[in-house]
């Protein structure tokens, strides 16, 4: 990180700016021109307006970048957010710009991910302060940093002159990232899939920094899951748990809170242990209602953590637990009666003792033929006779494992 001390002013700034684009010194341009860097708190450095003062310094069109940077400083001072997110976004046009002149070369990529990180926050904080004046609609300013962002997607992403180590198409993850962040934040998912095609056709998308990769699999794991595409969400959220830095516990606790849900759509339970680590508590009742094949005790977790499976987006998901919990109470029904010919009013009586009062031997059948067509019963459905009856060897498949276990990798 740059070394800017508050005593110094905006000429010391702006030789400091000067000597890094001179070097090519992409990290330390980075740091001079992120909007978190404690150089904005500079009251020196909060001008209104700076192009003069920064022409007399730097070449176009990077002297045009630091003034509009410059006025951001000054209207995040004045807690403006909506000329903040106006500055930042000139701010990413202009290196946008930039981006296209350097044609063999790579070294303003740290400059690009800590310019449109910055235009998504201020977008975010800009569409907070538009609708609680009852302007514009949700995700407005979002959508259209987005828009910006995309730009420098699309140099990066067609880089095909420059050789490997100095290719922009590095710049292309972190860029998805943040794309992902808004597509999210503003419920446009469907724009996702063109990010993530471009993403697992790259001739480098397993060469990438760890903390992107974890960042993309996180996202792509999310939206597998909405897509009900089990598979896929548990390899990718597994992956960004796994490869998570043990440090970060907060986003360990994040991906755990999609990856919970699914490991137990195939049986594979959280330990206790894992859930009170991660402070998530809210999955407890529902463990053991699957764990114990009992429908109510499901429902009774659902109403009482409802608002936080509601707020990340699970509760659906969970609900379709059910399935597990039918399979589970059924097994029991086999164990206790000992027979291989079942009839369904046994589980209809096992139904209703575990809350649903409503069920009948159609529904039960229904449900019995939805448990073999997912291979969680060996047999077949006697309509003749209104009876189960399973195979006489593993009647009902072992499910992968019972514990969701701690990696510390």
């Amino acid at each position: 990180m740059a070394f800017i001390p508050f005593a110094q002013g905006a000429q010391q700034y702006l030789e400091l700016v000067s000597s890094a684009v001179g070097e090519a010194n992409g990290e330390t341009c980075a740091d001079l021109l992120s909007a978190t860097h404690p150089h904005t708190r500079n009251k020196k450095l909060q001008l209104e307006n700076a192009e003069a003062l920064c022409s007399r310094f730097l070449d176009s069109p990077w002297d045009e970048l630091v003034a509009a940077h410059l006025r951001c400083c000054w209207a995040t001072a004045q807690n403006d957010a909506l000329t903040c997110y106006a500055c930042q976004t000139t701010v990413v046009q202009i290196f946008n710009r930039i981006l296209q002149t350097h044609k063999e070369d790579n070294w303003a990529l740290p400059v690009m991910y800590v310019v449109i990180a910055d235009l998504r926050t201020f977008a975010n904080e800009a569409d907070s302060v538009q609708m609680s004046a009852g302007r514009g609609k949700p995700g407005e300013l979002l959508e259209k940093a987005a828009d910006c962002i995309m730009s420098c997607f699309r140099v990066c992403v067609s880089d095909t002159r420059s050789t490997l180590d100095v290719s922009k198409k590095w710049g292309t993850l972190p860029i998805v990232n943040n794309l992902f962040k808004i597509y999210f934040k503003t419920n446009k998912l469907h724009l996702c899939k063109p990010l993530i095609r471009a993403i697992e056709s790259s001739n480098i998308k397993e060469n990438f920094r760890r903390s992107h990769l974890v960042t993309y699999k996180y996202y792509v794991g999310r939206k597998a899951m909405f897509d009900n595409d089990y598979e896929k969400a548990e390899e990718y959220l597994s992956y960004a748990f796994e490869h998570c830095h043990p440090s970060s516990g907060r986003n360990q606790r994040l991906v755990l809170v999609y990856l919970i849900p699914i490991k137990m759509m195939s049986g594979c339970l959280p330990s206790s242990e894992l859930l009170d680590r991660h402070n998530l508590q809210q999955f407890t009742g529902v463990a053991q209602a699957v764990a114990r094949g009992n429908l109510r005790l499901l429902n009774d977790a659902l109403l009482e953590h409802e608002a936080f499976f509601i707020k990340f987006g699970i509760y659906l998901i969970l609900e379709k637990l059910k399935i597990m919990i039918y399979r589970n109470l059924f097994k029991k029904v086999f164990l206790l009666m000992r027979v291989h010919q079942l009839p369904l009013t046994a589980f209809v009586v096992s139904m209703q003792m575990v809350g649903e009062d409503e069920m009948d031997v159609d529904e039960v059948q229904c449900i019995v033929a939805n448990l073999i067509d997912k291979n969680y019963i060996r047999g077949y459905i006697s309509h003749q006779h209104r009876k189960l009856v399973v195979s006489k060897q593993n009647a009902f498949p072992r499910l992968p494992s019972t514990d969701l276990k701690m990696s510390l990798t």
